[in-house]
């Protein structure tokens, strides 16, 4: 039975990894770490992840003609993506990822975002025969935001739900014409925070940002709160926590890439967004126990295993 037809449009990176003990502090030099190179991009990620999981997935996106371009592209392939409307840019690099790993598992990253800044809404354009056909459609914050409005009137126009992860954290609240063209925002606590001004740390304060995207017009909201769980609102004041799976922590750089993917998945299988949020929060799950981002994404045999 074919999967769910899943159309990322985001970003590919490829990631520098260094895990050690300690992220550094301003001007202080940390030895003794792991290097890993590894394929990235919030995009690229969830487009990984929801192909792991039975999503027949198509990437919209921009690389650069170098080596890590190539690299990503074979990689994109053999998921078996459909990489047709992959644009390969001879002018700009591929984006680049530097990522800092402690040994619990927590991250700080900075992105050279290369190619990835000029992705178009023209780019989105050329692929609007098969965004119509789409189950879900995915986008995240590492392309430009008029590109981003653009897919989501695409979504609107054929009636596809799109599926916002907003990260990297926005600058500014998103406009009221965005968020109403948008079926699921998924932020997690540092993301609700920057989106609605409240400072969300728990279920209670989580409920209180996710109530004021609903009210601002998305149809739906999951805040993600780490090891708290993730909470699933669909009516104000009406949110269900779905509790997080107990690991151990080995780098946390996917796991918001890996629910996200697995998220659109499920919804796209028609299951209930409480059920999708709880299989995306094992995808989660396993992510966090593997170095890098997706080499660490699962696969749906593992998942079945895992639940």
């Amino acid at each position: 039975m074919p999967g769910p037809k899943i159309v990322v449009v985001g970003s590919s990176n490829t990631d520098m990894v260094v895990k050690s003990e300690n992220i550094p502090a301003p001007g202080e030099t940390v030895t003794g770490g792991e290097f890993l190179l590894a394929a990235g991009g919030k995009g690229a990620n969830q487009a990984v992840a929801a192909a792991r999981l039975g999503g027949d997935v198509l990437l919209i996106s921009r690389i650069g003609g170098d080596m890590f371009g190539d690299k990503a592209l074979e990689g994109y392939k053999k998921e078996g993506i459909n990489t047709d409307w992959i644009i390969r840019d001879p002018d700009r690099p591929t984006g680049v990822a530097l990522i800092l790993v402690d040994s619990h598992g927590e991250n700080l990253i900075s992105v050279a975002s290369g190619a990835n800044h000029f992705l178009s809404p023209a780019d989105v354009k050329r692929a609007e025969s098969v965004i119509a056909k789409a189950d879900m459609i995915v986008v995240q914050l590492e392309t430009p935001f008029e590109t981003l409005q653009y897919t989501a009137e695409l979504a609107t126009k054929h009636g596809v739900r799109l599926l916002l992860d907003p990260a990297p954290a926005p600058a500014s609240p998103f406009p009221a014409e965005l968020l109403r063209k948008i079926y699921c925002i998924k932020p997690n606590e540092h993301e609700a925070r920057q989106l609605t001004g409240v400072a969300v740390a728990d279920a209670v304060s989580a409920q209180i940002a996710a109530d004021k995207l609903l009210e601002s017009g998305t149809q739906t909201a999951i805040i993600t709160l780490g090891t708290q769980g993730a909470l699933v609102v669909e009516r104000p004041g009406q949110g269900t926590l779905v509790p997080a799976r107990q690991v151990q922590a080995v780098d946390s750089t996917a796991a918001g890439d890996a629910f996200s993917g697995a998220l659109a998945v499920a919804l796209g299988r028609g299951q209930t967004l409480f059920d999708a949020a709880r299989f995306a929060s094992a995808a989660a799950a396993i992510s966090v126990t593997r170095m890098g981002a997706q080499p660490s994404l699962a696969t749906l045999e593992e998942m079945e295993y895992f639940v």
